[in-house]
């Protein structure tokens, strides 16, 4: 069954070094929720890996954390290769040793219609969102299984029938995990990341509470992440005369 995680209410909660000595790694980590997620989990203690396609990107975003005192380093790697992820959970354990848990962004859109998607377009949506899932757990499963995966699903308010597939298989993956002794979570924002740390503070609140080492019995959850508004600026707003 879904469900709904609470809204995020009234100032935001300080959680000091509530994650110190975990390592977790975050894919998609130079953009959009990725980003925002990377962020609050530097600012809880952890020590974050962050993992993308773009060297120089991740470098900036990994130097923006360390300068706000923060612990972080960028890997580049595409997680939708298996090979590649590999590479990367092995450059993480010479590194650190350990890998706590992951949270996987497995939420890329699309950008048409449903009856003009083509083949290519929806096998890069399922590779990025549904095969990368798959390959995380199935090397997590292999080399680490004490380890957690969060994984970020599809936004609540696309639309398009090639959408259902990908909840559905990663519905399925999360709830069945459990039969390999998997910790698996799925995330689901109402929307796209507006890019305003305060607005997507929802789901990094989400995925905090997921990364506490006391929620470690929490597995196999499916829940909706309602997200505030993003503000429509009026030409006028944004040009005053």
């Amino acid at each position: 069954m879904t469900q709904q995680f609470p809204p995020a209410t009234g100032p935001q909660v300080t959680l000091g070094e509530v994650l110190n000595g975990q390592v977790i790694a975050v894919t998609s980590a130079d953009q959009g929720y990725g980003r925002t997620i990377s962020a609050a989990l530097a600012r809880a203690g952890a020590s974050v890996v962050l993992i993308g396609n773009n060297s120089e990107t991740l470098a900036a975003a990994a130097s923006q954390l360390e300068h706000a005192g923060g612990h972080a380093i960028p890997m580049k790697a595409d997680v939708g290769v298996p090979l590649d992820w590999i590479s990367a959970y092995t450059r993480i354990m010479e590194i650190f040793g350990v890998l706590h848990g992951t949270v996987h962004l497995a939420d890329k859109r699309a950008h048409t219609e449903f009856t003009s998607l083509t083949e290519n377009e929806w096998m890069d949506l399922f590779n990025c969102n549904v095969k990368s899932s798959v390959a995380i757990a199935q090397v997590i499963r292999r080399r680490q299984p004490g380890s957690w995966l969060t994984i970020v699903g599809p936004h609540l308010d696309e639309r398009g029938l090639q959408v259902h597939p990908q909840r559905g298989a990663l519905r399925g993956l999360v709830e069945q995990a459990h039969t390999e002794d998997l910790r698996l979570n799925l995330l689901l924002p109402g929307r796209a990341s507006s890019g305003d740390d305060t607005l997507d503070r929802p789901l990094s609140a989400a995925v905090l509470a997921l990364a506490t080492p006391g929620m470690t019995h929490l597995r196999g959850n499916v829940m909706d992440v309602p997200m505030p508004p993003v503000p429509t600026i009026r030409a006028r707003d944004a040009y005053p005369l």
